[in-house]
């Protein structure tokens, strides 16, 4: 069997996997915390005449290589702050983070969030030259959340994307069950399923299933605008809850993190979860190395729709005329194909730029690089429109 090249072996790609912003949980914290505690002992006039660019980001992107090039080619200083989720780098940048840093960085539908609160501005796309590179599914009008709801200002640029899938494994699970949510529901495989522990994705996904259930996903919606699993209406969380209730007693468990979950599908345990694909990812892998018995696939956009995110880059409202051109710059150096190359395998993550000329068969495969089209078609992550509302749903689900 053929290996991943490229040094991609299997402990390095679950190391880089478990780095990911969305399973890291503490660990960034306690990273951020080293880095946004660390104070220099001295700052010299030449060291302070150095512009400097303080972007909040996830960890994962934070390589040293590409900062370094990025730092030489300027002749400034990269200067992170890292967070974890969403709602914690937009309640810093409402407190006066605008002030405090000059980029920001988010996903799904928080982009708009923050140029329509104000908080950032818009990005100048012609100052990028290296958005040539970028798959035109990630860039509007294909990709309409990188603007405002006008069109006329983007409001990020895309960095790496991911969505929220079924992986299964094909040896247990019949091909013609797969490609549906419903799979999730399936009896013949009670025992042999498993979700996550958080309520948002669960009820997000089971409530497209919903929406096809009750014919309403295609249908004009309550705000009028087209149909978003975290707007459901009352009608569809009452159905959402009916087929959670129905699926808890088919699971074999709601795994708290990837390890339990690789565990379990790697022993033959678990058939069917939905995931963040690093299990996928990196059981692909020891398959490849011939050191696991049976074939995975990943179902990144089932028939009723399917879940994603893009993260993206944002520049602050408050950053001056220096610090607007160095982000350009940051964002460019980013998406030149040698640096990009290098955010992929790092992080695991699927590539916005098109790279795949610099990537191996089993690489390409692997990070999603020929599915950028189903990328742009999953229902980007979003808060829930009503928290107390799914927050009971869940508890009544809990309750059953």
């Amino acid at each position: 069997m053929t290996k991943v090249n490229k040094g991609v072996s299997a402990r390095k790609l679950a190391r880089a996997l478990r780095l990911s912003r969305r399973a890291m949980l503490t660990g960034a914290a306690a990273a951020a915390g080293l880095a946004v505690s660390w104070k220099g002992p001295f700052i010299s006039d030449a060291a302070a005449a150095t512009p400097t660019l303080r972007p909040l980001m996830w960890l994962p992107y934070a390589i040293k290589e590409t900062i370094a090039s990025f730092e030489e080619k300027y002749k400034a200083t990269f200067s992170p702050t890292f967070f974890d989720g969403n709602s914690e780098a937009f309640n810093k940048m409402k407190v006066g983070g605008t002030k405090d840093f000059d980029m920001v960085m988010g996903d799904g539908f928080w982009p708009r969030l923050y140029f329509r609160q104000g908080l950032t501005q818009a990005v100048d796309y012609g100052k990028i030259p290296n958005m040539s590179g970028v798959f035109p599914d990630f860039l509007p009008p294909n990709f309409p959340l990188l603007a405002d709801e006008s069109g006329a200002n983007k409001v990020a640029a895309p960095n790496c994307w991911g969505g929220y899938g079924i992986t299964v494994n094909t040896s247990q699970v019949a091909a013609e069950d797969i490609g549906s949510i419903g799979l999730l529901l399936n009896e013949k495989y009670a025992g042999h399923l498993a979700t996550n522990s958080r309520f948002e994705e669960n009820i997000a996904l089971m409530g497209i299933l919903a929406a096809t259930n009750l014919g309403t996903i295609g249908g004009e919606r309550p705000d009028g605008k087209p149909f978003n699993p975290y707007n459901l209406t009352d009608a569809e969380l009452e159905e959402t809850k009916r087929l959670l209730i129905a699926q808890k007693k088919l699971l074999m468990t709601r795994y708290q993190d990837y390890d339990a979950l690789d565990r379990l599908m790697r022993a033959g345990a678990v058939w069917a979860a939905p995931e963040f694909s690093e299990t996928y990812r990196h059981l692909t892998v020891l398959r490849k190395e011939g050191k696991l018995d049976f074939d995975l696939q990943h179902v990144l956009k089932p028939k009723e729709g399917g879940l994603g995110w893009v993260d993206t880059w944002m520049i602050s409202a408050d950053a001056d005329s220096e610090r607007v051109e160095l982000a350009h710059n940051w964002v460019n150096e980013l998406l030149q194909k040698e640096n990009y190359v290098r955010v992929v395998r790092s992080t695991g993550y699927g590539g916005t730029v098109d790279v795949r000329d610099l990537l191996t068969a089993d690489e390409n495969e692997l990070y999603f690089m020929n599915r950028s089209a189903e990328a742009a078609q999953l229902h980007m992550f979003d808060q829930p429109s009503s928290p107390e509302k799914w927050e009971r749903i869940w508890s009544d689900v809990e309750a059953s």
